[in-house]
């Protein structure tokens, strides 16, 4: 590894190295495009093979007039709507029938309606009035986007006033699109208007985390640097897969890979930025001092970098489309930028050298002598240290460090079995969104469930009586309307019914009446003489979608954290060839990784009150994690493993510890800083997901891999080496302390 640092780091090859990265970005740049030009999000998560996905297709082909996706507009004013009110919104439909929308598949005709066919439709106060829109299926976020605005202006234009932009509460006609349109427009804007303030913030927060750690400008920029390279890469070939079609990206994916490379990233730069500081002040030529750095501390970088690329590639497991279309964003970023950091930081250290440091610039004793003389100073003293450390309490008291650590982390862990999950996306919008305002609106003066009616259908073979299917399905407690059956335009023996449930559609009260909806109805057709009915009942909407993205998330989970484990196992027996400690290692992450969930779940439910966390959370977090946390054990660890070699056990942990101690803790801080930037964003999910895991990274910085791992690792001895033999030093070796 020595020689590898010369070779990218050498007096010229470190020239070669800064000059063929920026070929590199200017090439790929201008060769293709942006991974941001090429978000797709509007791309499906569920395969063919779901259930409601097989149901959407009946319902496209057989009721092609309620068929598309629908734009719930809300029209509301406080103490009734006018007669005037309703002609204006029968103006408006009016306006659609005749000059139809781009993407618009369906509109009711409501333009040919007398005001008072209206007042029927209006809720008990008469206050407010719920009409829809249908748009195609295919049409992409961006696309509704500007629809809805198309809508808006309308509107304006009919009434002569703003009612989108009236408050709800001022006594003025106001509109509020919502139903699955309206929050997936809300949604992807979410995203879209996170994306620059989240760049923002955390190159401002790890700048100045580097600022305050090293005190250095010079050094605080190196890592922001090799992070710029590794996205000037990173962008234009995830552009170019996204557009040739062999990966799909989405705004929230890119939005999280930021984050990632600049936390992950700084963390490896800074694993060799702190050994190359070391080095400096025992060793006079910066050019040896790097390339010690660089063979002591590349082998671990590629370890923790090579682990964290293949724990993400796990998700390509996932039959979730959201899970999968991670994978190779994540992974793909964080293998660039581990190449960056074995290569670019390197060349960017030698072009540098100790000028990197200013203006508190390491240098050796002989150095620092030579320069207090030619001050006319005295030469400055080595004070002899005698502080132990935390290396030095783990190693006195190893048991008692163990027995605390393990209960405090036990009992937060215990904390994530009362965790509560939810698939509601419109609880992660802020209060004030519009759709989530229009959705309150509906479930205040409607039932909830008129937010997104289900889609039941039936083919009765001829055999049963569509008015007894709906007699049947009315007596059903959780349900609260349903609409008259409507013949299938291909098949007539197929029925469809509207259907609307007493709870929220997108609560997990409502998804758990999907099974039992449809073995309720298949029940029924038994019961009438039908012999088959199996492919004879499917039920469509954003309820049953729900639910199966729930069934899909909890079975993509199921399989991916083991893969993951197991993955994360192999390569630590491959790096440490001791079975003994790779299993305390992953036993105490996983153990970190509950904890996390536990004080997260603490935080996100009693302190900031809510109800649930969103389900994609316990995966992603896991898959973060259990990835990144290894890294700085195997950071500690390979130091540890080398000191054993020429000094006893015990103060080759000490030691070990010691050493390693502020690079981490600082690594830490910045990484749990920049997934903590995801909290400050106005998106739940993005909340949580930044909240359980800053505080994984910070568990795993400072009770983890400074007392419970080496803990550990005193307890078991020379048994931590096994099946590997270990021979007990009595002393450091001569000149081999380092």
């Amino acid at each position: 590894m020595s020689g590898y640092g010369k070779w990218v780091a050498g007096s010229k090859s470190k020239w070669i190295t800064l000059l063929v990265w920026i070929a590199a970005v200017a090439a790929l740049t201008l060769l293709w495009p942006g991974v941001n030009s090429q978000e797709l999000n509007n791309a499906t998560n569920l395969p063919k093979s779901s259930p409601s996905v097989k149901a959407s297709v009946v319902a496209e082909r057989e009721f092609p007039a309620g068929s598309g996706v629908p734009a719930l507009l809300v029209w509301h004013r406080e103490g009734g709507m006018s007669e005037a009110d309703l002609k204006q919104v029968i103006a408006v439909y009016g306006k659609l029938e005749k000059q139809p929308l781009e993407h618009q598949t369906y509109v009711p005709p409501l333009g040919q309606l007398p005001p008072q066919a209206l007042q029927a439709s209006l809720s008990k106060d008469g206050s407010t009035l719920v009409t829809p829109v249908l748009f195609e299926k295919t049409a992409d976020s961006e696309q509704l986007g500007e629809a809805l605005t198309a809508i808006k202006k309308i509107v304006n234009e009919v009434t002569g006033s703003e009612p989108p932009a009236a408050k709800v509460d001022s006594g003025e006609l106001s509109l509020r699109i919502t139903g699955p349109v309206g929050i997936s427009v809300d949604a992807t804007g979410l995203f879209k208007n996170a994306d620059v303030s989240l760049l923002i913030a955390t190159v401002v927060l790890v700048l100045v985390f580097l600022l305050l750690i090293y005190r250095s400008p010079i050094l605080a920029l190196i890592p922001l640097v090799a992070v710029g390279f590794a996205y000037g890469v990173t962008s234009p070939v995830l552009g170019k897969m996204a557009q040739e079609g062999w990966i799909t990206v989405d705004s929230q994916a890119i939005s999280i890979m930021t984050v990632l490379l600049f936390g992950a990233g700084t963390d490896y730069c800074l694993f060799l930025i702190s050994r190359f500081r070391q080095t400096l002040k025992v060793e006079e030529s910066k050019s040896t001092a790097l390339r010690r750095a660089v063979a002591h501390s590349s082998g671990a970088i590629a370890m923790s970098g090579f682990t964290v690329v293949l724990a993400l590639f796990a998700l390509l497991l996932a039959k979730y489309g959201a899970y999968h279309r991670f994978a190779v964003p994540f992974s793909v970023s964080i293998l660039i930028m581990g190449i960056a950091s074995l290569t670019l930081v390197p060349a960017l250290l030698a072009i540098f050298g100790r000028t990197s440091f200013f203006p508190f610039i390491p240098r050796t004793a002989q150095m620092e002598a030579e320069r207090a003389r030619a001050k006319g100073k005295p030469a400055p003293q080595p004070k002899a240290s005698t502080k132990k450390g935390i290396g030095g309490l783990v190693v006195s008291r190893p048991g008692a460090i163990v027995g605390l650590t393990v209960v405090l982390l036990g009992v937060l862990a215990s904390f994530s079995s009362g965790i509560k999950f939810t698939y509601d996306i419109l609880s992660s919008f802020p209060k004030d969104m519009e759709s989530r305002t229009g959705f309150d609106l509906i479930g205040k003066q409607f039932s909830p469930g008129e937010l997104a009616p289900a889609k039941l259908m039936v083919d009765t073979q001829g055999k049963v009586d569509g008015t007894d299917i709906k007699v049947a399905l009315g007596s059903i407690s959780y349900i609260d309307k349903v609409s008259d059956p409507q013949q299938g335009t291909v098949n007539k023996n197929i029925l469809g019914y509207d259907i609307e449930f007493k709870s929220n559609p997108y609560s997990l009260e409502a998804m758990s009446h999907i099974p039992a909806l449809q073995a309720s109805v298949e029940q029924a057709l038994v019961e009438s003489g039908l012999d088959n009915v199996q492919d004879s009942v499917w039920i469509s909407g954003q309820t049953a979608t729900q639910h199966d993205t729930k069934e899909l998330g909890e079975r993509d989970t199921d399989l991916i954290i083991p893969v993951v484990i197991g993955l994360i196992t192999v390569l630590l027996l491959i790096y440490l060839r001791s079975v003994v400690a790779t299993v305390y290692l992953v036993a105490t992450v996983i153990l970190s990784f509950f904890s996390a969930l536990g004080l997260g779940w603490i935080i996100i439910h009693y302190l900031l009150g809510a109800d649930a966390i969103q389900g994609a959370i316990p995966l992603y977090s896991f898959v973060f994690l259990v990835a990144l946390g290894e890294d700085y054990n195997i950071f500690m660890i390979s130091n540890i493993w080398k000191k054993r070699k020429v000094m006893p056990l015990k103060q080759a942990i000490s030691e070990g510890v010691n050493e390693t101690g502020s690079v981490i803790t600082s690594a830490g801080l910045i990484l749990a800083g920049t997934f903590a930037v995801l909290a400050s964003l106005p998106i739940q999910v993005l909340v949580q997901f930044g909240i359980i895991t800053a505080i994984g990274v910070l568990l795993d910085t400072f009770v983890v891999r400074p007392f419970l791992v080496p803990a550990i690792t005193v307890l078991f001895g020379k048994w931590a080496f096994w099946p590997g033999k270990h021979h007990e030093l009595e002393r450091a070796l001569p000149g081999r302390e380092d």
